[in-house]
């Protein structure tokens, strides 16, 4: 992927590499993919070398800016996609939106449905605004502490929050993104609980409060939830059949 980038190919590309394997890079080419691979060297994720990611197909531009988005938040975005019917109007709030990539996909894949997206940074806010522009997708940016900023009611809120408990040794390795897109707190639950005590005041009757949360956080989501009055609580698998995403009703 990085040789394919030093050459201006696109990133899958790999059978014009294998068609051309006796073709030699130019000297800014070599440049080029030598500096990427000491940014890979060091950390660095792929997606803010090449400044792109895919995700749910979608091609973002992301940086250091915004969380790299992992294909297992797809998770989170299929079962949006089951809630909300097609073609129907529904209003989505999408918090700690980053790059953008659960509300435009969202937006994407339901046109009808008026995506709020939400950041308390304003560099990634600038992010998911301008993948908004370049996909030509009316998702609504809004700078806020969680739902400060927007009132609702809502149908469906999502969120990929921070989840990451602060003494967690993998942070050693993701010292590249941002710190306060990933952990919260000693448990790694201090974000997720504010969302869910606050959420309760913006969903509509019947509304649901979907959470992307870690490995082994499900049970812990699951008791927040019935805590705060949510019913039909439950979890659903990524790829690798971890329990990623716990959702819930408010009730009517």
């Amino acid at each position: 992927m990085l040789l394919l980038h030093a050459l201006a190919r696109p990133l899958h590309d790999r059978a014009w590499l294998l068609a051309h394997d006796t073709g030699l890079l130019t000297e800014a080419q070599q440049r080029s993919w030598d500096h990427a691979l000491q940014r890979r060297l060091q950390g660095e994720p792929v997606a803010y070398i090449t400044g792109h990611k895919d995700f749910f197909g979608l091609t973002l531009k992301v940086d250091a800016r915004v969380l790299d988005p992992r294909p297992d938040t797809e998770t989170l975005v299929e079962w949006a996609l089951e809630l909300l019917p097609s073609g129907q109007p529904a209003r989505v709030l999408d918090l700690g939106t980053g790059s953008g990539a659960v509300a435009l996909a969202l937006q994407q894949q339901r046109p009808a449905a008026q995506v709020t997206a939400v950041d308390a940074s304003a560099d990634a806010l600038a992010v998911a605004s301008a993948n908004a522009q370049r996909l030509n997708l009316p998702m609504r940016c809004v700078l806020s502490h969680w739902m400060d900023a927007v009132p609702g009611p809502f149908e469906l809120i999502v969120s990929n929050p921070p989840y990451v408990a602060e003494g967690d040794p993998h942070l050693a390795a993701l010292t590249h993104e941002p710190l306060q897109a990933l952990a919260s707190g000693p448990d790694g639950l201090d974000d997720i609980r504010q969302i869910i005590a606050h959420a309760p005041s913006r969903l509509a009757p019947g509304g649901w409060l979907l959470l992307e949360h870690g490995w082994d956080q499900a049970t812990a989501v699951q008791a927040l939830l019935r805590t705060a009055g949510f019913v039909q609580v439950q979890s659903r698998r990524d790829l690798s059949g971890i329990e990623r995403c716990t959702g819930a009703v408010m009730p009517n």
